[in-house]
């Protein structure tokens, strides 16, 4: 499924819809492409929160070009090595979450069982929808799964604020 020849980083697409080349990693490359979303994390922490929404909506918009476009050149809908998906889908999880290690841990494991399990409608999400689009929705899905249970987390207590 690997084909080097047909990853170029130099492309701007490709640069983003590979998450700066981490979607390349040989093992789990949607568990490294996640880790992307970190420096967007940290970036908007302290903005308020209706720009965060923003930020992720225009990362998740992004991200329908990008990964639609590095999919026709790979040839494949959703190679694993298309991580941006992962990249949006972990930036909202994060949206509001006072940040820590506990919380950002948290709200890694919790979407990374989102995006990987797929429960409900996410995998509906993920079989019907293709293109660009198709890659990224299960996954702004899983973010947003994700997040509600992040937040739950912090009302009850169970996150520090």
């Amino acid at each position: 499924m690997n084909n080097p020849s047909k990853f170029n980083l130099k492309r701007p697409h490709q640069f983003f819809g590979l998450g700066f080349g981490l979607g390349l990693a040989p093992k789990a490359p949607g568990t490294f492409g996640t880790f992307a979303a970190l420096p967007f994390i940290f970036i908007t922490m302290h903005y308020p929160l209706w720009l965060q929404i923003v930020f992720a909506v225009v990362i998740s918009v992004f991200g329908i070009w990008t990964c639609g476009k590095t999919a026709d050149d790979l040839g494949v809908h959703d190679h694993p090595a298309i991580v941006w998906d992962e990249v949006a889908g972990f930036y909202i999880t994060m949206i509001g979450a006072a940040l820590s290690w506990q919380s950002l841990l948290v709200g890694f494991l919790l979407f990374r069982f989102f995006d990987i399990f797929k429960p409900g409608p996410i995998r509906l999400l993920d079989k019907r929808v293709h293109g660009g689009f198709g890659i990224m929705a299960d996954d702004i899905l899983a973010g947003i799964f994700s997040l509600i249970c992040v937040q739950a987390l912090f009302k009850l207590g169970y996150l520090p604020l």
